[in-house]
């Protein structure tokens, strides 16, 4: 069985793709796809579908993420029709985090943009965010699932053996790439199981995050439980490919 490293790309915070097609270009050595977030950590970036274009224009393949806080049906609609007309036909649909300006939209629900987008057209390929407890019956809809992130190849093992599915399943990997970003992602999401030992691994050595996560990458290919990683390499994507070139032959 192949396994598949999707590399999710940092989107720009301003009207320039330069640093996107830096990512592509040097990530494109070890990734079969590349995830494009959605205003990821509730700030305004360019859109996912604009940027899994470009992607593809750069040979690769994208998925663009969506997610259901930032619109309504109509605007999804509209998202739709935008990625069809661009050939992007792979997507993520999350619930997405809290905004650092303006409200929710309570118009969607992931579940609910999963069925519309399956009306929209059959030949879409729709994926689900799926958290580290027990899968709800519904999301076995999907045609690929992106486990949460966690630092720990056991504990995703664990979780993978007890919630069988047919579909893909894609593991996240995460590159802590310094202390304070370790602090921060403890402190925004507090149910993520981040080991004091390898904050203080980090914090002695700028390479510890990037040495960790891959290592996870290669046992989790190893186990041959998943479909492929979900990885996000941050600010070190140049560190992360000369490590895995070699090591993913």
């Amino acid at each position: 069985m192949s396994f598949e490293l999707i590399c999710e790309i940092e989107p720009p915070t301003k009207p320039d793709l330069k640093h996107v097609r830096h990512q592509i270009g040097t990530l494109s050595k070890i990734a079969h796809s590349f995830l494009i977030p959605d205003n990821h950590i509730g700030r305004a970036t360019v859109s996912s579908v604009a940027v899994a274009h470009e992607v593809e224009s750069m040979g690769g393949r994208g998925i663009a993420c969506l997610n259901s806080r930032d619109r309504n049906l109509l605007g999804f609609r509209r998202d739709l029709l935008t990625a069809a007309a661009y050939g992007v036909d792979q997507f993520l649909f999350v619930y997405g985090d809290k905004p650092t300006s303006g409200n929710r939209t309570s118009d969607l629900t992931v579940r609910s943009m999963i069925a519309e987008a399956r009306r929209f057209s059959p030949d879409f390929r729709l994926g689900a965010a799926a958290g580290l407890r027990p899968l709800p019956a519904w999301k076995r809809a999907a045609d690929f699932l992106f486990a949460q992130v966690s630092f720990s190849a056991e504990a995703q093992l664990r979780w993978r053996e007890a919630n069988p599915v047919d579909v893909p399943v894609y593991a996240g990997v995460m590159v802590l790439a310094s202390e304070r970003h370790a602090r921060l992602l403890a402190a925004a999401i507090p149910d993520i199981d981040l080991p004091e030992t390898l904050i203080e691994q980090v914090a002695a050595d700028r390479m510890a995050g990037v040495e960790a996560a891959c290592e996870q990458v290669l046992a989790l290919r190893d186990s041959g439980a998943f479909a492929g990683v979900h990885l996000i390499p941050v600010s070190r994507y140049r560190d992360v490919e000369s490590r895995l070139a070699t090591a993913l032959r």
